[in-house]
């Protein structure tokens, strides 16, 4: 069986959680590929709601093998406490895999993360804190702290030494802070190495393996792909590769083995933090979507800015990732508007852009050109098929699938795991 790169098409939050969920009891393997604990996922089960942060969301599904891919830097006190929020509630764990090759996130790059995000002031990123780009900095000055170095303490020590070096330097005499000790950093690492080992695996193996063996393996992006730090609205982006390609290096799972592409978009948009985001609104609209949408960032619990979902976002995530289907998330939100903006353009200076402007300057200065659709006012929540939609709200939905660049395959009406209209597989 083939693999399968489920990602979000926007800036993110767009409900990859409930979409990984969906396919959670088809697939062997769920793996998480790139980030660390500065995104989640909420999942909705009944009447119980599961945010995660740092495990992939198949650790919900009885079966199937959740994985932290070598692409993803961990925090181990998140990773512990997630894992023991879960098991409280009943949930078990034991099958999760992490991989030998991922990055740790240590004190050291929490502390880096804070101070530098303060010292910039104005010009700050809007990141949240929690260590994720300064330790993939250290991952490509190759001087970051892997898994697999709990259990070889004079390599961990020298490793610690060689990131310490700089950053105490940058502390002490830049930010004004104390210098951070080697011991403290690898006592701390240390205390998590015996609880850990026995999920420490080659991944990559574990997976190349599993589908040499007819299992299917569904690979996770946390963030989206407007903040990929290559593809996204760079420098507001993230510090790992949320497209399909960065599935493949944060797995270990080749390009040929990939067989569909599902990328997860709101019927709307919305965005976390600083950067370009043209469709966004300042008013009583905006407002309405963050309340009825409940907006609230899953890891941080920051507000999110709303507008209107933008189609050639759409398009452009669809170029990039190779999509063969998108999931539509929460149409609900949108019932009540007797009107719908939707952004099909951008004039820049006077020039229409069918697509993404290429420059980051031009992409700030677009405006958005919008059509608008008719809204409806009956409830979809209890929706299952697609004709159980009113006829403005199919319209709606065919009107995003002609202007996305690929078909949707299903579209979310709730946040209830079993409130989707599938209109057709996403396993193929």
């Amino acid at each position: 069986m083939p693999a399968i790169v489920l990602l979000g098409a926007q800036w993110g939050d767009e409900g990859k959680g409930k979409a990984t969920d969906l396919l959670g009891s088809s697939v062997d393997y769920v793996v998480k590929y790139n980030g660390g604990n500065n995104a989640g996922h909420t999942i909705v089960i009944g009447d119980e709601k599961y945010a995660l942060h740092l495990l992939p969301s198949g650790i919900l599904t009885p079966g199937c093998t959740p994985v932290i891919g070598n692409g993803v830097v961990i925090d181990l006190a998140v990773l512990f406490t997630e894992i023991d929020d879960l098991e409280a509630r009943g949930v078990d764990t034991s099958r999760l895999l992490v991989s030998a090759s991922a990055h740790l996130i240590g004190q050291h790059h929490r502390v880096i993360d804070k101070v530098a995000e303060r010292f910039l002031g104005d010009a700050k990123l809007g990141t949240t804190g929690r260590g994720i780009g300064p330790t993939y900095a250290d991952k490509m000055s190759r001087v970051g702290v892997r898994v697999q170095d709990l259990f070889d303490e004079k390599i961990l020590r020298q490793k610690v030494e060689g990131a310490l070096d700089i950053k105490n330097s940058l502390l002490v005499k830049v930010y004004n802070r104390r210098a951070i000790t080697v011991d403290e950093v690898v006592e701390e690492f240390l205390s998590y190495a015996e609880r850990l080992r026995p999920m420490v695996a080659d991944t990559s193996l574990v997976l190349g393996q599993a589908l040499d063996a007819g299992k299917t393996v569904l690979l996770e992006g946390g963030q989206a792909t407007l903040l990929d730090v290559d593809h996204g609205t760079y420098p507001f982006v993230t510090s790992s590769n949320p497209t399909a390609g960065g599935a493949c290096t944060g797995s270990g799972i080749p390009p040929t083995r990939i067989d569909r592409v599902i990328a997860v978009v709101k019927a709307y948009a919305t965005r976390v933090g600083s950067g370009p985001f043209p469709t966004e609104l300042h008013d009583a609209d905006g407002e309405k979507l963050r309340t009825d949408g409940a907006e609230f960032g899953t890891t941080t619990g920051r507000p999110r800015r709303c507008g209107w979902y933008d189609a050639p976002v759409a398009r452009y995530a669809a170029r990039v990732n190779g999509v063969t289907d998108f999931v539509l998330t929460k149409l609900d939100v949108l019932t009540g508007w007797e009107r719908i903006p939707v952004c099909v353009a951008y004039e820049v200076d006077g020039v229409r852009h069918d697509e993404m402007p290429m420059t980051q300057t031009d992409f700030h200065h677009a405006v958005p050109v919008y059509e608008h659709l008719d809204g409806w006012d009956e409830d979809i929540t209890g929706a299952r098929t697609l004709a159980d939609l009113p006829k403005t709200a199919q319209a709606y939905v065919q009107a995003l699938e002609d202007m996305s660049g690929a078909p949707i395959s299903a579209i979310g009406v709730g946040p209830g795991r079993d409130q989707t209209v599938e209109i057709r597989s996403l396993l193929g």
